[in-house]
């Protein structure tokens, strides 16, 4: 028998590798990145209020004849948007957008002129819809056909009521 084989259920190959990360640097590491995340947030704040002081003390003189409103001419009161041109920052999304989507369901489901003087209107796309579905949409003639037209009527009725060519009816 060969005498190298150990049956005792201890491999003595594998073991613990010592060379692994324990804990300690890991956390130091991770407690280095919070300090570090700190320290960026600070200089950028101070580097803002500095920029934000700068461009206050270098800000354009207001011209004389403008009225001030307000101490800072940066800021806008609610009641000044509407003086701005067309288009404006959105202020409240979710209600403008609301306000536009019952507007267009309104146009969508009334009667209203589009144009008074040539007598165009707006109707319901529910009736519009039944309308179009009575008559039909608008089609073509076949090619080759001649639309219906008072000149080609009078055309197709003349040769019918010619009578000069035959002889005039006896009484």
């Amino acid at each position: 028998m060969n005498e190298d084989v150990h049956i005792d259920g201890h491999n003595q190959e594998v073991e613990f590798e010592r060379e692994d990360l324990t804990a300690k640097p890991i956390l130091l590491f991770l407690g280095g990145l919070v300090v570090f995340c700190l320290l960026v947030a600070l200089v950028l704040r101070g580097m803002y209020s500095y920029l934000d002081a700068y461009d206050n003390r270098h800000q354009l003189p207001q011209n004389p004849l403008v009225q001030p409103s307000a101490a800072n001419t940066r800021e806008v009161e609610p009641g000044d948007i509407s003086k701005f041109p067309e288009p404006r920052l959105e202020s409240s999304e979710r209600q403008e957008i609301n306000d536009f989507r019952m507007q267009e369901e309104k146009t969508l489901n009334s009667y209203g002129w589009v144009d008074q003087s040539a007598g165009v209107v707006h109707i319901p796309i529910d009736r519009a819809m039944q309308l179009l579905a009575q008559r039909g949409l608008p089609t073509r003639p076949p090619a080759g056909t001649v639309p219906p037209s008072d000149v080609n009527a009078a055309k197709e009725a003349a040769p019918k009521s010619d009578t000069s060519a035959k002889p005039a009816p006896r009484k």
